[in-house]
C-alpha cells in the first residue's frame, strides 16, 4: 500500500474532480447506422462533428499503438475499472495483430469512481514517459488481472514494467496531469460519449463494445466505401 505521504491526489482536488467526473449513464439504443453487434443486437451510435473527431489526437496523454500512419483509425475511449474495455481490450489485441494497417488511438476515460481516477493518474504519467510499446503493456497487464484497479494497483503493474514508483506518484499529483484528465472528460462529454468504453471511427460514436467481428467489419467497409456502412 502507498504511504500517506505517497497517496496520490489531495482530498481537496478529488472534490474537485469526482464533480465533473461522474459514472456514465447506460447508453440508450439509438442508432443514427444499421450497426449491429456481434451477439445481434443494435449497437448505439451517433454522428459526432469532424472538428470535434480532429481534437482527439491533439489531446495530451493519448497513447497511439499499431501502425501510426494506417488507413484506418479508431479512437477508444475507456476506463479501468470498466468490465466491457476489458474485453475490448482483447479483442482489440487481436485485431492489431492481424491488421498491420489499423492505427489505434488510446484514451483514458477515467470516469467510473475515485479508483479510476488514481489508477488514471498512474496511466497518464506512463502516458508521457513510457514508449507506446510499454504503454500497452502496462494497458493489457491491467485488464489481465481481476478485480477494482485503483492507485495501488496500477503503481505495482508499472513497478513490474520496470518504473520506480515513487517517481511516478509525484508526476502523478502535478497539475498537469489533472488537467490532462479533466480535458479527456470535457472532450468525451462533448462527443456524448454516454458508455464506456466508446468509440469514434470516420465521423461516428460507437458506444459500447460491439464485439471483434462487429468492429472488423465496420473497419472493412470503412476500406471499401470509406463510410462505416456500405
Amino acid at each position: 500500500m502507498m504511504s500517506r505521504r505517497q497517496s496520490l491526489c489531495p482530498r481537496p482536488l478529488w472534490l474537485v474532480l469526482l464533480f465533473s467526473l461522474v459514472p456514465l449513464p447506460a447508453a440508450t439504443q439509438q442508432a443514427w447506422l444499421p450497426l449491429k453487434a456481434d451477439d445481434g443486437s443494435v449497437i448505439a451510435n451517433h454522428r459526432v462533428p469532424t472538428e470535434l473527431e480532429s481534437e482527439i489526437e491533439k489531446l495530451p496523454g493519448i497513447v497511439v499503438v499499431g501502425n501510426p500512419k494506417g488507413d484506418v483509425t479508431l479512437a477508444e475511449f475507456y476506463d479501468l475499472n470498466c468490465p466491457f474495455c476489458r474485453k475490448a481490450s482483447i479483442d482489440l489485441a487481436e485485431l492489431l495483430r492481424s491488421d498491420r494497417e489499423l492505427k489505434v488511438v488510446l484514451v483514458p476515460f477515467p470516469v467510473l469512481g475515485v479508483p479510476s481516477i488514481q489508477a488514471g493518474r498512474v496511466e497518464l504519467v506512463l502516458a508521457r514517459v513510457a514508449t507506446p510499446a510499454q504503454f500497452y503493456q502496462f494497458h493489457r497487464k491491467i485488464y489481465a488481472g481481476r478485480g477494482v484497479v485503483d492507485g495501488d494497483r496500477a503503481l505495482a503493474v508499472a513497478r513490474e514494467l520496470g518504473f520506480a514508483p515513487e517517481r511516478i506518484v509525484e508526476q502523478a499529483n502535478a497539475t498537469a496531469v489533472t488537467e490532462t484528465m479533466k480535458a479527456h472528460v470535457r472532450l468525451g462529454d462533448r462527443l456524448a460519449l454516454s458508455a464506456t468504453p466508446a468509440y469514434v471511427i470516420k465521423g461516428i460514436a460507437i458506444l459500447g463494445h460491439p464485439g471483434r467481428d462487429a468492429l472488423r467489419k465496420v473497419i472493412a467497409s470503412i476500406r471499401r466505401c470509406d463510410k462505416l456502412v456500405c
